[in-house]
């Protein structure tokens, strides 16, 4: 699998990167979406492992969590749901997931069989880069990037950090709180990007809040390399349960009109 520097370089836009519960609303129907956003145009995919108490999710993501734990995901299922992804399509894979999961699997070895099924980079939700060494070796090791966050309310000093650490992207929080929709964009995606851009040249994507094309283009226009859409995503999950194919429909025309608004705002 290509580095994601070798991946943005290759896009004259921003990197369209959906996120998916993994086993949400269950493993059969999970499959399915996830190759839908392949075939609409996802260039990335984020991919979420479901855990009981998911710090930095919002209420969306939060019940896709349980609907999946309820469905009997594991995080070995998890990994084995991965290699059924790259088979289907080599599309680089970034992995959330929270630290309890991973230290009671192995840390070593989680890393391992995750790019062992094609996985490409890491990042662990509730690890902070005054951690990160406590992952980040392991992950090198293994052959997977790594992927660290940065905040609004980030000092110069820590984005360094940040940006230091981070052999993947930097996931841009583009507000301070949990997942989930919002109506408009936060005015601090614009002068963040702005100082990760001056800071480091490893590529930035945002998330959290992105919940319309609009949004997403507006993303991609200040500069970013990459826009991270996940509640707005799973909310399609949601409101149709027991209808896989209404799921698939509206998030295979949610990606395209997002891919389109990409596609827009050339670099």
């Amino acid at each position: 699998m290509e580095s994601y520097r070798n991946i943005f370089g290759k896009l004259n836009r921003a990197a369209l990167i959906p996120f998916f519960v993994i086993g949400d609303p269950d493993k059969k129907t999970s499959l399915e979406l996830v190759k839908t956003a392949i075939d609409a145009g996802a260039d990335i995919l984020e991919l979420g492992i479901p855990f009981s108490d998911p710090v930095a999710d919002g209420p969306t993501v939060q019940k896709a969590d349980i609907r999946a734990l309820h469905a009997g995901m594991t995080p070995k299922k998890a990994l084995d749901f991965v290699g059924k992804i790259t088979a289907y399509k080599s599309i680089p894979i970034g992995l959330l997931v929270y630290y309890n999961l991973i230290n009671h699997y192995g840390v070593e070895k989680f890393f391992m069989d995750f790019k062992a099924v094609g996985g490409t980079s890491v990042l662990v939700a509730d690890v902070s880069i005054d951690n990160a060494d406590e992952i980040a070796p392991l992950a090198q090791k293994a052959g997977l990037e790594t992927v660290f966050m940065a905040t609004p309310n980030a000092s110069q000093e820590r984005l360094k950090r940040i940006a230091d650490k981070t052999t993947g992207f930097i996931y841009t929080v583009s507000l301070l709180g949990t997942t989930g929709e919002r109506s408009s964009l936060s005015a601090a995606v614009k002068p963040l990007v702005a100082k990760l851009k001056k800071l480091t040249d490893k590529p930035v994507c945002v998330g959290f809040g992105i919940s319309s094309a609009e949004h997403a283009a507006a993303v991609a226009s200040a500069e970013a390399d990459g826009v991270i859409i996940g509640s707005r995503i799973v909310k399609f999950i949601e409101d149709n349960p027991g209808r896989p194919d209404v799921m698939k429909q509206q998030i295979a025309d949610f990606i395209r009109s997002v891919r389109q608004a990409l596609e827009q705002v050339h670099r």
